[in-house]
C-alpha cells in the first residue's frame, strides 16, 4: 500500500465548507459513466435550482431529483496534491489536506415544483380579446427562458407542465389559456375536422390554421400549439389525441359546476352533444378521475358530480391532506389515489404518504382511509 506525507493547506480556514460530496443514484452515475465511454461528446447537463427560501433541487434533461443533507458517522477529508508539484521536486508522496467533510448530499426522484407558474402567470390569461401582447408592460411579461430560470424542474418536464397546465408561448410571452376560450377553440377544431370531412388522424394544419385565422380571427401560432396540446404535428399532418381532447371537453363542462353539482346522465349527455356523432363513443367518465366528486341526489337514486381538481390542491403534502379530509372525513382507497398522483413520483411514494397521514381500514367494499391527524373545518 502507498504512503503518502500529509500536511496541511495553508489556506485551510479559507478552504473549510468549501467541499461539498454528492451521491449519486444509479441512473446518474451510469450518465456520467456513458458521457467517459463516449470521450464526453454527449456530457450529461445537471443544473441546481432553487431561490433562498426554497430547498435546491437537482434538474438533468428530463427529471428532478430532491438534495437532502445527511449526517456522517466518520468524518472524510479532502485531498490534493500540492500545488506547482513538479516530477522532480521530490513532492510527489504528499497530499495537502483541504477540507473536512462531516455531510454528504443525498439525491431521490422528486416531482418537478410546477406549481408557482399559477402565481407567476395570474393576470396573464389569453382569450379572445384581440390584445396585443407586444402592448403589454414589460415588466410583466414572463419568458419560456424566466420559467427555466425559475421554476424547479427539469427542461422535459417543464415543456410537460406547460402543456398540461394549457400555457401558451405568444411572441416569446408565457399565458396560459383561459379555459372558456380553449373550450370555444376546441369546438370549432372538431366543428371544422367534420365540415371539411377531414381525418382526425391526418389533418392538414395549413387548412385548419387558415380557416381559423381568416374566419374566426384566432392567431396561427395559437391554433398551432392548441393543435399540438391534443396530438401530433409531423410533417404539416395533425394527429389528435381523441382522448385529450375528449377529456378537456369534459372538463370544460364539468367546470362549471364547482358548487351546483350536475347529474352523471346530465354531464354525459352535454358532453356527447358537444363532441357530436363522431367521437361519442370516446367520452369516458374515466377521462375525469381527479378531478370530481361524486355524490347522490336528494332522492338517493341520481349520482351527482361536483367539480373537484387534484390541480386546485396545496402541493405540500400534509395540506393536500389537510384539505381532502376537510372535504371528506373517509376516502375510499381508489377515490382518494386520484388526488395525489400530482405529488408522488410513483405509486410507492403515494403508498408512503397514504402510510404517513391517514388511518386505513378495510370491510366488504374494500380499503378506505381516515385521517391520523384531526383537521376542523
Amino acid at each position: 500500500m502507498p504512503e503518502y506525507d500529509l500536511s496541511f493547506s495553508s489556506s485551510s480556514s479559507t478552504d473549510g465548507g468549501s467541499y461539498k460530496l454528492m451521491e449519486l443514484p444509479p441512473e446518474l452515475t451510469k450518465l456520467i459513466e456513458d458521457a467517459l465511454a463516449n470521450g464526453n461528446h454527449y456530457p450529461p447537463t445537471f443544473t441546481v435550482k432553487g431561490d433562498p427560501l426554497e430547498d435546491a433541487v437537482l434538474c438533468t434533461t428530463d427529471k428532478t431529483y430532491s438534495m437532502r443533507s445527511v449526517n456522517l458517522s466518520n468524518s472524510i477529508l479532502m485531498v490534493t496534491p500540492p500545488v506547482n508539484t513538479s516530477s522532480n521536486s521530490g513532492e510527489n508522496d504528499m497530499v495537502v489536506i483541504r477540507d473536512q467533510v462531516n455531510e454528504i448530499i443525498e439525491l431521490a426522484p422528486t416531482v418537478p415544483k410546477l406549481h408557482k407558474l399559477s402565481s407567476l402567470l395570474r393576470g396573464r390569461e389569453y382569450d379572445d380579446t384581440g390584445e396585443d401582447v407586444n402592448s403589454a408592460s414589460s415588466s410583466k411579461r414572463f419568458t419560456y427562458e424566466d420559467a427555466r430560470a425559475e421554476i424547479q424542474a427539469s427542461d422535459v418536464e417543464l415543456d410537460c407542465g406547460l402543456k398540461d397546465r394549457r400555457i401558451l408561448n405568444v411572441n416569446g410571452e408565457l399565458r396560459p389559456i383561459t379555459p372558456s376560450y380553449l373550450n370555444s377553440l376546441l369546438e370549432l377544431l372538431l366543428n371544422l375536422l367534420v365540415s371539411l370531412s377531414l381525418p382526425h388522424d391526418a389533418a392538414p394544419v395549413e387548412d385548419i390554421s387558415s380557416v381559423l385565422a381568416d374566419e374566426h380571427e384566432v392567431s396561427r401560432a395559437v391554433s398551432t400549439q392548441v393543435m399540438s396540446w391534443f396530438g401530433e404535428i409531423y410533417e404539416g399532418k395533425w394527429s389528435m389525441d381523441v382522448q385529450a381532447a375528449m377529456k378537456e371537453v369534459g372538463l370544460g363542462i364539468l367546470r362549471n359546476h364547482k358548487h351546483e353539482p350536475i347529474e352523471k346522465q346530465e354531464l354525459l349527455a352535454k358532453w356527447k352533444s358537444f363532441v357530436g356523432d363522431t367521437f361519442e363513443s370516446s367520452i369516458s367518465l374515466d377521462l375525469l378521475l381527479g378531478n370530481f366528486l361524486v355524490s347522490t341526489s336528494q332522492m338517493g337514486e341520481e349520482e351527482m358530480l361536483t367539480y373537484f381538481a387534484a390541480s386546485s390542491l396545496p402541493v405540500e403534502p400534509a395540506a393536500r391532506f389537510g384539505d381532502l379530509f376537510l372535504t371528506r372525513t373517509r376516502w375510499k382507497g381508489e377515490d382518494i389515489e386520484q388526488f395525489l398522483a400530482d405529488i408522488a413520483v410513483n405509486n410507492k411514494e403515494r403508498d408512503k404518504l397514504l402510510l404517513k397521514y391517514c388511518r386505513a381500514t378495510t370491510d366488504a367494499t374494500g380499503v378506505w382511509y381516515t385521517a391520523r391527524a384531526q383537521y376542523n373545518g
